[in-house]
Parts: C-alpha cells; structure tokens; sequence
C-alpha cells in the first residue's frame, strides 16, 4: 500500500515510474552520500520534501541550487555532471515522497561472493620486478575503475574493473593487497604480488559503502576484514584473504544512546588499532565510536565485544596522529574533532574548530613550538585548523587548535604533508569557483605565519576539472593531485617535487577519466599522511 501511495504521489509530482527510477538512481550516484538514502540530511541538509516545502523551495529553486551549487554542494549542472533534463527530473524527484530502499541480507553477500584466485595459488613472494610498494591505486570513479600505475616510472601498470564509484583503497599490513570498496558497496582485494596487479577476490557487501579497513594487530594480521555499509545501516566481517561474508552487524540504533531511534545509521570511518585486536568505527547519526573486538571470532558462536562510546554527531572520516595512539575524526555537524585514544579505549577530547571539518586523513608533522600537530580542512570554512597532538611531550597544546590558518576558499576536502616535504597542502574541490577548484596551495609546516604559495594548475579549468587528493610517492620526493573532470573527458594527474612545488610531469592517457584518490602502497599501509 505504502509502495503504491508514494507511486501515485510521484505521479501527481509528473514523474513516471521510468522517471523516478532515473531519479533514485542520480540521487543514489550523486546525493546520498551527503543527505542520506532517506534523506533526513548528515554532512548536507534534509531533503525531505515537507522540509523542502517548509522551506518554500520550488521547483526552479531546486533547480538552481542544483546548477549552480550552495555552500559546499558542487554546481552539478556548471560542471556539466548532470544535464538540464537530469536537473528538472531531480527538481521533482524531491519534492517527491522518499521511496523505500531496498533490502541486502547475509544471503545476499552470499551469493555475490566470488574468489577468482585461491590463496593456495597466489604467489608466496612477489612475482614482478617493479617496485611494487611505490605503486599508486588509481580511483577512476566515474569509469568503476582502479588503475594501479608505477610511482618510479609512471607507467599504466593494469586496470582493474571494480565497484561504481571506489571512495577509498586500503592496503593490508604488509602491503600486498590494495582492499578497495565503492559507493555500490563492492569490494574487492587487488594482489600486487602478481606479475601484474590481480583482482583474487571480490563480494557485494552493501548497496552503499564508504569504508573498509583489515586486522593489522600482531598475530591478526590480514586475517579478517571489515566493511562499514551506509545502506543498509551495518558492518560486515568478512575472510581478509577472501572476502567470505563471517559475520553482519546492525548499526541502527539510537542516537548517542538516550534519543531518536534510527534507521539510518551509517558506517563513516574505520581504522585498525595497533594497540588491540580492534577496529575503531564511526557511527555517523548515531554520533557514537565503537570499538570492535575480533579477537574471539574464531570460537564457536563467533563472538565479538563491541564497545559504544558516545562521541558527537555526524561523524564523518579521521586519521591517526603521529604515535598512531590516537585517531582523531571529524564530527561534521557539530563543527568538532573527537579524540579517541585506541591504547585506553576512551573519548579524549573534543575540540571546536570550523564550519564542515572534512580531514581526509588529515596532516601530521612536528612542529618548532607545538610539538607533534594534526591538522584539518573544512568544507564550509575557509580555515585550516592545526591540533596539538602530544600530551606527555607538550601537554599545554595538546587537544587544542594551536593554528587556524586563513585559506583562499572555502571547499577543502583533502589536505596532507610527509616527513621529508616541508610543505602542508591543500585542494579545494568544493569551492564555489572554478578557478578555487582549479587551485593548490601549501603552507611551510615550520612558518605557519607566512602567507601560502598558491597556484591555478594550467589546463585544469578548460576542461572543468577539480584539483583533487593529495599524495606523496613511498620516499617523499613527489605528490600526485589528480585533475577530476567529466567521463567524457580524458584527464590527467600532476607529479610535483614535494620541496620545490613544481611540475615534474603529468601522467595522461585516454585511459585517465575522472580520476579522485590515489593511494601510494607504501604510504597507505605504514599511515603515513
């Protein structure tokens, strides 16, 4: 009855039934992330149509924002992403009745499990002669791909077809196999030992997924994986060398324990303690940590000891300070980072900063006063916010912005710095403009105070692309920002020299379509941002 009545609704809106599949899928493809499956609203606004319509948004209201962007939302129709009939189907689509999602069961894994390379007849040693731990994994989102290429001579090395949309790759302890999940949920393991880069296993875990990380605590190491699903609300704990599908977990629940119950309670981020045989999960709406215990997994009733701290809301992603004791996350709506201490299992802090915090992984160095830092970007805030992270060496800084540093924009999503690069640098892929959008800059780590060095990278704008993701090859030298442009349009990504900013050379190719993150092996598996 529900099904029929948001049918009929949907046609009073003037869709049809072909139409609001169209709808549900961009909206699945390019909104739910930010508003949610039932758009009740996480990192962006609720979408709901009786909030729209309190609002007073008509349809050409929609549809302006839509084209041109707001706050830290992209300007989907300036970027050409969606057409302006794809626009005014989105336009009615929201003011439409919510559809119900579907469901994905264990079962469901299950059947879309496949091992296509058993363990036994994988390598025992690695097979190619490149030097695998400076490879880069790609993200071709819009393509479902994962290139991986050779950090030392810049060759395509194989492309891997995988999930729609990868949001992140993950490397195991050793750093021989990239995990990587989508936006569809897929995950795969790509088998970097192999004469070349080889896809050996893969499942469909969830219908929407953000995060996936393995056990790396000593005598767990690759054992196990764990995937943090958006929809349906859950984590899954699957074989590391597999992927089988062990064990599923529901995250609804209620809102830091005493509010709201929820259906809708997403998997943000994941790290894998070094202190325990744990991984530490952030519960988005629910605005809790959990603290997973894998270590029983193998007695009989498969056990696990989750233990719930209620932290902020809207948690969103996060990284490790530089002792990798305490992994720091932003809590988007509540314009905080929490503090989480993996070696006591506590809430340590939980420190104001800007408008949207959106850390990547966030940057750590040392610096001359402050000692140990970690540092932030915003969406919504032209502010870099630099976090004391050393309470025993430097307690008077510890879990206070010691820096906020003035940006040229709003619309940061990644920052990141290395040990052997004296410079901290930002993207601003969400900024209002496209010459924002086109731009980088970078902060001397020691000499906060001084004025950045920034510059629009040549050829980016002509072909509406975003400067996007920071990252430093395996010895420091160089980092790769990849320029994020239409399907349509074949790309390329910057190789700078990490001490002197400038362009060493561009990796281009028919094959280089809307790459986004690239994951150097090396770094990745030894956390090194």
């Amino acid at each position: 009855m529900a099904v029929l009545l948001v049918g009929a609704l949907a046609l009073a809106q003037g869709l049809t039934p072909e139409q609001m599949e169209q709808g549900k899928q961009i909206y699945f493809q390019q909104c739910a992330g930010c508003h949610g499956v039932l758009r009740k609203g996480a990192t962006g606004k609720n979408l709901e149509p009786e909030t729209l319509k309190k609002e007073g948004l008509t349809e050409d209201a929609i549809k302006a924002i839509i084209t041109n962007g707001m706050g830290g939302m992209p300007a989907w129709g300036k970027l050409g992403i969606l057409k302006p009939d794809e626009i005014d189907l989105m336009a009615k689509f929201l003011l439409s009745p919510v559809p119900e999602p579907p469901a994905w069961t264990f079962e469901d894994i299950k059947k879309n499990w496949k091992v296509h390379v058993p363990v036994s007849q994988r390598p025992t040693k690695p097979e190619t002669t490149r030097n695998w731990q400076n490879f880069f994994g790609v993200i071709l989102r819009d393509m479902g791909q994962v290139a991986i290429v050779d950090g030392d001579t810049k060759e395509l090395v194989k492309i891997l077809p995988t999930g729609y949309a990868t949001h992140i790759l993950r490397s195991s302890k050793d750093g021989r196999y990239f995990y990587v999940i989508g936006r569809d949920g897929r995950a795969e393991i790509i088998d970097l030992w192999s004469k070349e880069p080889t896809l050996v296993a893969e499942a469909k875990v969830c219908l929407d997924a953000r995060s996936i990380d393995t056990s790396k605590y000593e005598g767990y190491e690759g054992k196990y994986a764990v995937v943090g699903c958006y929809w349906p609300s859950n984590f899954v704990i699957l074989d590391g060398q597999t992927l089988e599908p062990i064990k599923m977990v529901s995250t609804q629940g209620y809102v830091q324990s005493t509010g709201e119950f929820l259906r809708e309670n997403r998997v943000a981020s994941i790290v894998s303690s070094h202190f325990s045989p744990e991984w530490i999960l952030n519960i988005k709406e629910g605005g809790q940590t959990w603290l997973v215990d894998y270590s029983k997994l193998n007695l009989k009733g498969k056990p696990i000891v989750v233990k719930m701290i209620d932290t902020d809301r809207f948690l969103h992603d996060g990284g490790w300070d530089l002792s990798k004791r305490y992994f720091l996350v932003a809590a988007n709506a509540v314009k905080k980072v929490d503090v989480i201490d993996a070696k006591t299992g506590s809430f340590v802090a939980s420190i104001p900063v800007g408008n949207k915090p959106h850390p990547g992984r966030g940057a750590n160095w040392v610096h001359p006063e402050y000692g140990p830092v970690w540092a932030t970007g915003h969406i919504k805030d032209n502010k870099i916010a630099v976090i004391g992270t050393d309470p025993e060496g430097h307690p008077q800084y510890a879990w206070k912005v010691v820096k906020m540093i003035e940006t040229m924009s709003p619309g940061n999503l990644f920052i990141k710095t290395h040990p052997k690069s004296p410079w901290l640098i930002a993207d601003f892929p969400v900024a209002p403009t496209p010459e924002a959008n086109a731009t980088l800059c970078a902060w001397e780590k020691d000499n906060l105070e001084k004025d950045p060095v920034c510059w629009e990278v040549p050829g980016a704008r002509d072909i509406h692309a975003r400067m996007v993701h920071i990252e430093f090859n395996k010895d420091g030298s160089e980092f790769w920002v990849s320029a994020w442009a239409n399907k349509d349009t074949p790309s390329f990504i910057v190789v700078y020299d990490s001490y002197t900013l400038q362009e060493k050379t561009r990796i281009t190719g028919d094959w280089v379509r809307t790459p986004t993150g690239h994951f150097n092996v090396y770094n990745t598996a030894n956390d090194i941002y």
